[in-house]
């Protein structure tokens, strides 16, 4: 049994393969000098059964389509065009041979019979001695079947040019090199879909294809390249025959993904609208490939309008002048010799039947799918301009004494561009044309429904994508329907991830000094720089206000004023007290000390000055630690005055040889010299281990940053403080031990109020550093040691000038001796 059915099989190819046409005149063959091939899919094969032997199939024994029927009355009308034109191939005609293709894998008989040469096929030892039957080659319809028999044309450099396979595959020259067509790749189709998916701001979306090279090569390169796009894909599945339609529709349906895009090819796009329609699977937006974008059956659905909103991507739909006319002419010819059709059915070469194409009317050619329509239009016009260049044709002739090589067209085509029914026709490298898509809504409430053109995608001569919003009419009460797993956050909220999608979150509010940049990473509430700012729920900083003590400041001109006055009033005793130097008020005010406190106080207030301006190293050195030592030595040599009195009233008498140490060895010059080396050493731990240095302080105020001097180490800055605060409450005590002395003497009042002074301002600068932020604070320091000077120069120094000035008869030596001898009787007395 097996036998005889191998017998009827080789029976079958050889009858296929070798038999002639009968009346080659016909729709499937057409006699002419050069020979395209031609395959289109006239029948559609939903459900073939395996055989248990091989054996080729009989396509006219399955479902006819009218779409694939309306693909090659196209080929015929362009092959008729190029043959009446008088300027593309002149004195040259194109003949065609056309089978009916609606196989994946049983359709060899009609390849073999174009890559045979005189009846045969035979190994070849040389490219360009082989010539086979035909130039060039047009289709099949779909990549499965052009991914089937590619290997077989393409492997005699016959110039395959396809006007329905999109898989991005066939763009590897490596495999597929003498693979062009005139409809763009998956990698283009896909691009156009993500377009539309963000274009309207969708990320929440289902992917449904078919078991084949076309679905799956969609929904490889669709993976790839939303993996940038913020676009989920929350749903996937490839589709077969038995698959369970109803359920998939309902996972989709449950997951609440209102998005679906159908990339499948017709059969299986049918399947899963009708499955939908029955299942109830309501208001969603279909987006549709190419494939079945245009199909004329799905838009007259019953119950159609209730599933959604159905958009499609086609080719431009470019108009074909004459080719109404073509067909209803055709039409005639055909009603006329309708009597004869079944008789030459019979003696066709296999798959050329064409029982139902004499039933089909003019207008139902016409009115069918036009989506592939320019597409086989232009991939005739590119095999006819290639051979145009390889006949060296002029206005008038080709030459016809040129041997023609399939290979020689294709190296034409490559450098092919030229313009066609209003659109350039030109091919990258890989084969691939330019893009030009149509963006289509499908209108059901018209009848008969209509495919309203609402956008556009072109690549050529530059990229633009654009769609008018008010041609659509959304099922969603005009509104564009809402397809995403989670609700945008509102602005200055970062999204915090919930579940396993990327689309899929909560929403957190940004804190202070921090912000969410929605185009660079929504996820993340970044932090502002230190120069920068934001308040709660912002999405972007802004630039903090950098502040400091100017010079311009009225407060500052006020303090700089006050400091140089003084410094002023300081020289000037200096030079009085020099003047007056034996004089006993310049004697009991310290002597030759008195110079050395004048010129620390000198020194203090000259670091006033630095407090002012862009604080910088030196600026924080000489504003804090130059005052802190100066200060410190002048309030040395305060205590040592305050203890040299009362040593020469008090203690002289009770301890001599104390009081004779200390005039014999200078114990005034010991003890300053002393506190200052003491002091100049902490000064220099506290440079040493953490020096004084410019800050920025960008937390007390939200868009300030505030330019000041850190105070260094907190331990070694203790020890300089102290060390001041000391001297001070010795100062205090010699003086209140002192406060009894005679009046020229009596100095008690006068310190103790100096020194009262100084630690209230210090007091008071103490309490603003801890409460006030702000540069005012700095003022504040300034002011406090200008009022420490201030206070001692005018109880102290003032004084003993206004004896010197106004009341000189008390400035001398019986004057003070007087007081002196009054002092000692009045001891006495006691």
């Amino acid at each position: 049994m097996h036998l005889s059915s191998i017998c009827s099989f080789l029976l079958a190819f050889i009858n296929c393969f070798f038999f002639k046409v009968f009346c080659l005149e016909s729709e499937f063959s057409l006699k002419g000098d050069y020979l395209l091939g031609g395959l289109f899919a006239l029948h559609e094969v939903q459900h073939a059964e395996p055989f248990s032997t091989p054996e080729a199939i009989e396509c006219f024994r399955y479902t006819f389509s009218k779409s694939g029927y309306q693909m090659l009355q196209v080929m015929r009308f362009a092959v008729e065009e190029i043959n009446n034109s008088t300027n593309l191939l002149p004195n040259v005609s194109l003949g065609y041979e056309i089978f009916d293709h609606c196989s994946d894998t049983k359709n060899f008989p009609s390849i073999f019979n174009f890559i045979s040469k005189n009846g045969s096929i035979k190994p070849k030892e040389k490219l360009n001695n082989y010539q086979p039957k035909l130039i060039a080659l047009t289709g099949p319809y779909g990549s499965t079947r052009t991914i089937t028999i590619a290997p077989l044309i393409t492997m005699d450099l016959i110039p395959l040019v396809n006007y329905g396979a999109s898989s991005y595959t066939l763009s590897n020259k490596l495999q597929y090199p003498s693979f062009v067509r005139t409809i763009p790749s998956n990698k283009n189709l896909i691009e156009m879909i993500i377009h539309i998916i963000r274009w309207f701001g969708w990320n929440w979306v289902a992917f449904l294809g078919s078991q084949d090279d076309y679905s799956e090569d969609g929904l490889r390169i669709f993976n790839k390249y939303i993996s940038n796009t913020g676009i989920c894909l929350a749903y996937q599945e490839a589709l077969g025959q038995q698959a369970n339609y109803s359920q998939t529709l309902k996972k989709i349906d449950m997951l609440k993904i209102n998005v679906i895009v159908v990339f499948a090819v017709p059969p299986y796009a049918r399947k899963i609208i009708k499955a939908a329609i029955a299942n109830d699977i309501r208001d969603k937006v279909w987006i549709a490939s190419e494939t079945w974008a245009m199909n004329q059956q799905l838009p007259t659905e019953p119950g159609i309008g209730k599933i959604g909103t159905v958009i499609g991507i086609t080719e431009r739909l470019l108009s074909l002048p004459g080719f109404d006319k073509f067909i209803y002419k055709d039409r005639r010819k055909i009603n006329g010799y309708s009597t004869e059709s079944n008789v030459q059915s019979k003696n066709k070469t296999c798959n050329q039947v064409r029982d139902y194409c004499p039933l089909l009317t003019a207008e139902e050619i016409i009115n069918e799918n036009p989506s592939f329509s320019f597409a086989i239009y232009a991939a005739i016009y590119t095999i006819a301009h290639a051979l145009h260049k390889v006949l060296e044709c002029d206005m008038n002739e080709c030459h016809k004494n040129i041997t023609v090589k399939p290979y020689m067209l294709l190296e034409q085509m490559k450098k092919l561009d030229f313009p066609l029914n209003g659109h350039q026709v030109k091919y990258d490298d890989n084969g691939d044309p330019t893009v030009s898509f149509s963006v289509v809504l499908w209108n059901t409430e018209t009848n008969p429904p209509r495919f309203d053109m609402v956008g556009t995608y072109e690549t050529y001569p530059e990229i633009t994508f654009n769609i008018n919003n008010t041609l659509l009419h959304w099922h969603n009460n005009g509104s564009v329907p809402f397809s995403n797993c989670s609700v945008e956050c509102k602005e200055g909220f970062s999204r915090e991830p919930n579940r396993y999608h990327s689309c899929c979150f909560l929403c957190k509010k940004c804190p202070r000094n921090s912000y969410v940049n929605y185009s660079w990473n929504p996820y993340t509430c970044s932090p502002c720089l230190e120069s920068e700012w934001s308040d709660e729920g912002s999405t972007a900083c802004k630039t903090r206000t950098v502040v400091y003590l100017e010079f311009t400041e009225i407060h500052s001109i006020t303090v700089m004023f006050s400091a140089t006055c003084l410094i002023i009033l300081l020289i000037a005793i200096f030079c009085l007290f020099a003047y007056n130097f034996n004089t006993p008020v310049v004697k009991s005010a310290g002597g030759s000390m008195c110079f050395l406190m004048l010129t620390c106080l000198i020194m203090s207030t000259i670091s006033v000055f630095f407090f002012f301006g862009n604080p910088t190293s030196v600026h924080c050195l000489l504003r804090n630690v130059v005052f802190a030592f100066f200060f410190t030595v002048f309030l040395s040599c305060m205590a040592v005055r305050s203890f040299q009195i009362v040593c020469i009233f008090k203690m002289a008498a009770k301890f001599p040889n104390m009081h004779s140490l200390w005039v014999k060895h200078n114990g005034q010059w010991l003890f300053v010299g002393f506190f200052s080396i003491i002091h100049l050493i902490s000064c220099v731990l506290w440079m040493t281990v953490s020096t004084p240095i410019p800050s920025r302080d960008s937390l007390t105020f939200k868009d300030q940053i505030i330019l000041s001097c850190e105070m260094g180490n907190t331990v070694t800055l203790s020890v300089v403080v102290f060390i001041g605060w000391f001297l001070g409450f010795l100062c205090l005590l010699f003086s209140y031990m002192g406060r009894d002395l005679p009046k020229n003497y009596n100095e008690a009042k006068s310190i103790t109020f100096s020194l009262i002074l100084y630690n209230v301002s210090w007091i008071v600068y103490f309490t603003a550093y801890l409460i006030l932020k702000s540069k005012y604070v700095q003022l504040v320091n300034a002011m406090t040691q200008l009022s420490s000077i201030y206070g001692i120069l005018f109880s102290y120094f003032i004084p003993k000038c206004y004896v010197i000035i106004f009341q000189p008869q008390k400035n001398t030596a019986a004057y003070f001796q007087t007081s002196i001898q009054n002092y000692t009787q009045t001891i006495s007395r006691i």
